[in-house]
C-alpha cells in the first residue's frame, strides 16, 4: 500500500518565511510526528523568502484525519495561517526515482 502524501504549500512575505518555518518546525516536532500512522515530513523553504513547501507522508489518509482531530497543534497553526496563505495538497504516490549506481 504507497503512503498518504500531503504536499503543502504556503505563500508568505519574505519578512515572515523565518517565522513560518520555525512554527511548522515546532507543530511537526512537538505534536504532528508524535501521531500514529505519521512517517516522515520535509520542510522546504523557497530560497525568493515567498514560500514554504512541507511534504508529509502518512500511512493512510485515516491516519492523518485522527492527527487532525487533536487540538493541541491548533495554536500554532492559527499563528501559521495568520502570516501565509496555506494552499493544501493530498496526493498518492505512483513513482519513485533514486539515484541509479553508474
Amino acid at each position: 500500500m504507497s503512503p498518504f502524501v500531503l504536499i503543502n504549500l504556503f505563500v508568505v512575505e519574505p519578512a515572515n518565511q523565518d517565522r513560518l518555518v520555525e512554527l511548522l518546525t515546532t507543530v511537526t516536532d512537538q505534536f504532528v510526528r508524535h501521531s500514529p500512522g505519521f512517517i516522515r515530513s520535509r520542510l522546504h523553504r523557497a530560497l525568493d523568502g515567498t514560500k514554504v513547501t512541507m511534504y508529509a507522508e502518512w500511512e493512510s489518509r485515516e491516519a492523518y484525519e485522527a492527527m487532525r482531530g487533536d487540538t493541541r497543534p491548533a495554536a500554532y497553526l492559527e499563528q501559521a495561517m495568520g502570516i501565509a496563505e496555506f494552499q493544501p495538497g493530498m496526493y498518492e504516490v505512483v513513482g519513485e526515482f533514486v539515484h541509479a549506481e553508474v
